[in-house]
C-alpha cells in the first residue's frame, strides 16, 4: 500500500530544481489524460470546473460542495499531485480553515486561496475586486493554521490586486502571504515581463505563472518562465478550450450529414484510456465457472 501522501509528493517535486509544467484539469478524465501524457502534476481549475460541470461562467456560481466533490473524483483518478482551486475559502477565516481541511480529505496536494471579494471572477476578466489587505492576510494565515493543525496539504496563496490596486500593492500582499507561511505564491495578471520578474524577486518561495491564452499576462515558453524564476506554470484553459473546439467540430460534421471520423479516437483507443483492459484483467483473476442447465 502506498503511504506517501499527495502533499508529500508535491513537496518532493518542488524540492527538485527547474520549472514544472502543469496542465489544468476539469474532471477525472482530463486529469487521467494529463497523467497519461507524462506530466508530474495538475491543477483543478475553477473556471474549467464551472464550465464543464455547470456550463456556467466562473463568477462564484460553483459552490464549495460542488468543487469538493469534483476534486474528490479527480484525485481518485490519478496518482500525481492535484492542486485545487479553493476560491476565497467560501467565507470568513473559519470557513477558510474548513475548506483547507476538506480539500485535504478529498485528496488535494495543495489548495489555492485568493483575496478576491465573493462572488469572485476569473482573474483575466473585468470587474473583479479584492478584500482589504488585513482580511487577505487573515485568510492566508487561517489556511496555514489549518495546515499546521494537521491538514496534510500545501497552501497556494494568490492575489488579484495587480488589476485593482497596482503592482506595488500586489507585491505587498505577496510578501505578507510569504510571512504568513504560504508554501506557493501566485500573483495573478502581471502585464509584462518586468512585472513577472519583480514578482519572482519578491519571494524565495515557489512561484506560479498562469498562462491564459488571450489573457492579460504575456504567453511565454517554459524556458523563459524558468529563467525569470518561476517554479510552476499552469495552463488553466488549454484542455477545456481544445475539448470544446473538438466537440463543436464533431457536431458540425454530424449536422452536415458527415461522420467525423478524422476527429475521433479509434474505439479501442478510447477503451484503453478509460481502463477497460485493466478492468478485464482484474475481472479475469476472479472468474469462476458457470453451471448451466
Amino acid at each position: 500500500m502506498d503511504t506517501v501522501t499527495p502533499a508529500a509528493r508535491l513537496r518532493a517535486l518542488l524540492d527538485r530544481p527547474g520549472l514544472h509544467v502543469m496542465p489544468c484539469c476539469f474532471d477525472a478524465l482530463s486529469a487521467r489524460l494529463i497523467e497519461r501524457a507524462g506530466f508530474a502534476l495538475t491543477f483543478m481549475s475553477g473556471f474549467a470546473v464551472s464550465a464543464a460541470r455547470l456550463a456556467l461562467p466562473d463568477v462564484g456560481l460553483a459552490s464549495f460542495g460542488e468543487m469538493r466533490d469534483q476534486l474528490r473524483d479527480i484525485a481518485a483518478a490519478v496518482s500525481i499531485p492535484v492542486l485545487a482551486d479553493g476560491d476565497t475559502g467560501y467565507g470568513n477565516a473559519v470557513n477558510v480553515k474548513r475548506t483547507v481541511r476538506e480539500y485535504a480529505r478529498a485528496g488535494a496536494a495543495a489548495v489555492m486561496i485568493e483575496d478576491q471579494v465573493w462572488p469572485k471572477r476569473c482573474g483575466h476578466t473585468r470587474g473583479k475586486q479584492v478584500v482589504a489587505f488585513e482580511e487577505a492576510v487573515a485568510r492566508v494565515r487561517a489556511a496555514c493554521d489549518a495546515r499546521d493543525e494537521g491538514a496534510d496539504i500545501l497552501i497556494l496563496a494568490r492575489t488579484d490586486a495587480r488589476a485593482t490596486h497596482g503592482l506595488e500593492e500586489a507585491l505587498r500582499r505577496i510578501r505578507a502571504f510569504d510571512e504568513a507561511g504560504a508554501d506557493i505564491l501566485f500573483l495573478e495578471g502581471p502585464c509584462d515581463i518586468a512585472e513577472m520578474e519583480a514578482f519572482c524577486r519578491a519571494t524565495a518561495r515557489p512561484t506560479l505563472a498562469n498562462m491564459v491564452e488571450g489573457g492579460d499576462t504575456p504567453l511565454l515558453p517554459p524556458a523563459e518562465l524558468e529563467a525569470i524564476g518561476y517554479r510552476i506554470v499552469a495552463y488553466p484553459l488549454t484542455l477545456l478550450s481544445a475539448a470544446v473546439r473538438a466537440m463543436e467540430a464533431a457536431l458540425d460534421a454530424l449536422a452536415r450529414g458527415r461522420t467525423p471520423w478524422p476527429l475521433l479516437l479509434p474505439f479501442s483507443g478510447l477503451q484503453r484510456r478509460l481502463g477497460f483492459p485493466d478492468y478485464d484483467r482484474e475481472a479475469a483473476r476472479y472468474a469462476v465457472g458457470r453451471e448451466g442447465g
